[in-house]
């Protein structure tokens, strides 16, 4: 997949270059991003595969993936910023462009995207099938940042496909630069997605995650415990850890506790302190 996407990086890229479309360039560039960001993909896997059995990653080696989809939102958002200010540069100094060229390369490059789409799909069905029970499919940040790259290729190309079309039969010139901006802002809404979903988990900003009530109701539930402090954090694409400190009046042992969060089979590392209201928890 990698190399097909190469290839056609360095096909939209001269093409962009040599028929004056920047719709078509863009696509190229973006297409460039799109084969990097595979690669940032794939050495993810590969080192948190790798390192699996590490016993210096204190809760495994699934971070390793979400770093990975962190940068290639980073790589996202830098293409939507060239793509924009590459594009008002056309928009005040516009090119002659070679429309049927140009077309024929934006349709092959469309096709390309689409079989990168389908395959990216496929393997994340196929993860989704032979994890079912761990949620492979659902919270991979890592393999959406690839498919997200994907889809924004397949949308520039799109987008370029309609701006030459309308400049080669209406003489809307003004569209193929237009057409890269449209680019850009689709880009930077997915950019902005994917750094605000990677990095609330890198940063563990998970006190708001839908666990941490359930966490409270259940052990809050006999009206004499309260708890004094609580931490929730993602360890896993669906998995959490968490820590917690109760104070009761009739307090329980820490194992019954437990027992109360099993329920709750997200939960995997749970750490639980228990001290009488009248003493302090150590």
């Amino acid at each position: 997949m990698v190399a097909l996407t190469a290839t056609m990086m360095v096909v939209e890229i001269v093409a962009g270059l040599l028929f004056r479309s920047m719709a078509v360039l863009s696509d190229g560039w973006h297409m460039s991003t799109h084969a990097a960001a595979l690669g940032i993909t794939a050495l993810a896997y590969v080192i948190a595969r790798r390192s699996a059995h590490d016993g210096r990653y204190a809760f495994g080696t699934w971070k390793v993936e979400v770093l990975g989809g962190f940068a290639s939102a980073i790589v996202l958002a830098m293409v939507a910023l060239y793509m924009a200010v590459e594009s008002v540069r056309r928009l005040a100094q516009p090119l002659q462009i070679q429309y049927d060229q140009a077309l024929i390369v934006a349709v092959v490059g469309l096709v390309v995207n689409l079989v990168s789409a389908r395959l990216l799909v496929g393997h994340g069905e196929a993860g989704g099938h032979a994890h079912a029970g761990h949620g492979h499919a659902h919270g991979d940040l890592n393999l959406r940042a690839a498919y997200l790259h994907v889809l924004a290729d397949a949308t520039t190309s799109v987008l370029a496909i309609v701006a030459l079309l309308g400049g080669r039969f209406f003489g809307w010139a003004a569209l193929d630069p237009l057409m890269g901006i449209v680019g850009a802002a689709m880009v930077s809404v997915w950019a902005w997605g994917l750094l605000r979903d990677t990095s609330r988990v890198l940063l563990d900003r998970e006190m708001d995650a839908g666990v941490v009530g359930e966490v409270r109701e259940a052990l809050e539930a006999d009206g004499a415990t309260h708890i004094t402090d609580l931490h929730v954090w993602r360890v896993g694409r669906v998995q959490y850890a968490c820590v917690v400190s109760l104070v009761s009046d009739a307090p329980r042992s820490a194992e019954e506790y437990k027992a109360l969060l099993r329920v709750h089979e997200e939960l995997v590392h749970v750490t639980v302190e228990v001290a009488t209201s009248t003493t302090t928890a150590s």
